[in-house]
């Protein structure tokens, strides 16, 4: 009998997997599995249970939201194990879930992975640390990790818009070098993100077309600071329009970057924080996981 490990975390949205936890259990039970079922207490928790033990199963199931999966990831690669992952999305805004198209009913994304094939996805690195679908840093950053878990619950999307709406006022220019296959890029910017995913905490989409989640290479983002409100204008037009061809926005794709940065300066990873350094590197670890979906 093949083997699962479920890593639950409780706490993610508003608890809907915790509703239908017996129906998910029982989805892979009758799809011939024995079920383990760890639960998350803290921050980190979901790596450390992962790492730990992803080795022993046939299958590791993460219930939570980006953060949660974000931590599952980065321990069943520390692991070493070959298992594939299954992605069961409970969170707020579930960015990831949604670029794959999982489905948002919970019992339906079990059955999906259980009787579902594996897909290979590209995986981020961060100075050693693994994410998911993003590396993200200014304008809009810290509210994704500084948004109360009671409002995002309530306003989903919305609330990582409201909360960073509040620290416009007091968002400064970042300045930080870039150095990839394309060249350099540096200067002074309002908001960064290299991703691999269409949409970036419920603010930023991207087309499908311009977004493979296993190509090699990421989608690098870089929005310069306005220095007036025509500069500010062009802006939200070429987000709204997705026209990227803007003076104010730089977007390209690259496999491997060297940041040099404020040290002092917070990034996140999927959402969740991330202490900066002067030195970063990034890089994709082209195929570096296998997802279980519906189509495979």
């Amino acid at each position: 009998m093949k083997r699962i490990l479920i890593i639950l975390n409780p706490c993610a949205g508003t608890k809907q997997a915790n509703k239908y936890f017996v129906e998910i259990i029982q989805v892979f039970c009758e799809a011939g599995f024995e079920t383990v079922v760890r639960t998350t207490q803290a921050s980190g928790d979901g790596t450390d249970i992962a790492r730990d033990h992803a080795a022993d199963f046939d299958l590791v199931v993460c219930i939570g939201g980006d953060g949660t999966f974000n931590e599952v990831i980065d321990g069943v690669l520390k692991s070493g194990a070959q298992v594939p992952i299954g992605y069961i999305p409970a969170g707020s805004t579930n960015d990831f879930a949604v670029s794959m198209g999982l489905s948002k009913d919970v019992v339906q994304a079990a059955r999906d992975i259980a009787y579902g094939k594996p897909r290979t996805l590209d995986v981020g690195c961060f100075n050693g640390r693994y994410f998911s679908y993003v590396a993200s840093f200014g304008a809009f950053t810290q509210a994704s990790y500084e948004a109360p878990q009671s409002i995002k619950n309530m306003l989903g999307h919305m609330a990582y818009i409201l909360e960073g709406i509040k620290d416009i006022p007091s968002i400064r220019p970042l300045k930080l070098w870039l150095k990839m296959e394309q060249g350099v890029y540096g200067g002074e910017y309002l908001f960064g993100a290299v991703c691999n995913s269409t949409s970036v905490g419920g603010i930023l989409t991207l087309s499908d077309d311009l977004v493979d989640m296993n190509d090699g290479k990421f989608e690098v983002l870089l929005i310069k600071s306005p220095s007036n409100i025509l500069e500010l204008n062009q802006i939200l037009l070429a987000l709204t329009t997705q026209n990227f061809n803007s003076p104010m926005i730089s977007f390209f794709s690259s496999s491997k970057m060297e940041v040099t940065a404020d040290p002092d300066m917070p990034w996140t990873l999927d959402g969740e924080y991330q202490e900066g350094a002067e030195s970063i590197t990034i890089e994709n670890i082209h195929g570096a996981i296998r997802l279980m979906t519906a189509e495979g």
